[in-house]
């Protein structure tokens, strides 16, 4: 029996009601997704950060000295993202549990804490070297050479860092290496007209975790300044 035109009055309402109503909780999800992607990158990019004094600033350029500190780093072969990604993963390891700890750590931590960690800090570099990359963790200043864990995995190694002063380019979006290498150009031909001496390959610096949307992160391509 076909639905009569009373029916059909009374049905088409509470299915326009009810379409509506699912519109509406789609879009409050998907506005919850996006202020999440918004806002976690920046929160998770919160993390200590070597400390430095701007001597020269020229828009994007600023020219900074650093204090000494200490690295963990990786040598790692292969493509650029490869070796950032396998690299960040032998030194997370580390920095979340895969490590030694000496009589002197094991006595000062906590007593329900079983495995050593380090606080995550930030940046993480990335340098090359022929065809290997070197990716770093700055240590958190609190540590020290002596009290430092011991790695167990032997491709993870500390490396002393003297003060120094270096030239850095800043830039968001996509670290691609179009970007990379036009920031480095752009670097380099700054410290040429500057008449300011460089030393070595350019440092790649990432501030934020990969899932930080493109226009809230924070990369830099560093060159060290010999004086």
């Amino acid at each position: 029996m076909a639905a009569s035109p009373d029916t059909e009055r009374l049905t088409k309402p509470r299915a326009t009601g009810s379409r509506k109503r699912l519109y509406w909780v789609l879009a409050g999800i998907l506005i919850v997704i996006v202020v999440a992607a918004i806002g976690a990158g920046p929160l998770m990019s919160r993390v200590e950060q070597p400390e430095y004094a701007v001597t020269t600033s020229n828009g994007a350029i600023e020219i900074r000295s650093y204090g000494p500190m200490i690295a963990a780093e990786a040598a790692v072969e292969g493509e650029r993202k490869t070796a950032i990604n396998e690299g960040f993963r032998l030194i997370a390891a580390y920095i979340f549990g895969a490590n030694k700890p000496n009589a002197k750590i094991a006595m000062t931590a906590p007593v329900q804490q079983q495995r050593q960690t380090i606080a995550m800090t930030a940046p993480v570099t990335q340098q090359r070297t022929g065809d290997v990359w070197t990716v770093s963790f700055i240590m958190p200043k609190a540590w020290t050479l002596e009290t430092l864990p011991a790695p167990t995995d032997p491709r993870v190694s500390f490396k002393p860092i003297p003060a120094r002063h270096v030239a850095v380019i800043k830039f968001s979006g996509s670290a691609s290496k179009e970007a990379i290498d036009e920031r480095t150009d752009e670097l380099r031909r700054y410290a040429s007209e500057h008449k300011l001496s460089t030393s070595g390959e350019p440092v790649l610096a990432f501030y934020n975790p990969p899932w930080t949307l493109p226009f809230f992160r924070r990369n830099e391509v560093m060159l060290e300044l010999v004086r």
